[in-house]
């Protein structure tokens, strides 16, 4: 498949697409605080894309409950959906997880996740919309 196209936008044209809060984390690589943002109790089939540019990134099948307090997924939409940074800020060893389109920060990937993949997306809900299938 094809790579697709960088979406590249002034930050400007960000803020006024995007809710403070949502600019604070996808283009600021903020957290939003557990078990406050959206999509964390969401049971309907559909899929998660970016808030940024509406790439789709994981499906209702792959979200689990990990108590984390953040929307946990095992798997991506695609691989190539997403792109994956090293993050040591805040004295910790992490890997940032970002859409591969517009480089939004979504949240980070933990080696503790279950089978198949044995990944724990954890995802901010407030870098996600949600598109239940048949709508």
């Amino acid at each position: 498949m094809p790579e697709k196209a960088k979406l590249i936008r002034p930050e400007a044209e960000w803020k006024c697409l995007l809710s403070p809060e949502q600019y604070r984390i996808t283009r600021e690589h903020g957290t939003e605080r557990a078990f406050t943002g959206p999509f964390l109790d969401e049971k309907r089939a559909g899929t998660y894309h970016c808030v940024a540019c509406s790439e789709p990134l994981f499906r209702s099948e792959t979200k689990y409950e990990s108590g984390s307090g953040w929307p946990s997924f095992f798997a991506p939409f695609e691989k190539q959906a997403l792109d994956m940074v090293e993050d040591n800020t805040h004295f910790m060893r992490r890997v940032e997880v970002r859409c591969s389109r517009c480089d939004s920060h979504l949240g980070h990937v933990f080696n503790d996740g279950p089978k198949p993949t044995g990944l724990r997306y954890c995802i901010n809900g407030l870098a996600l919309d949600f598109k239940p299938d048949g709508e």
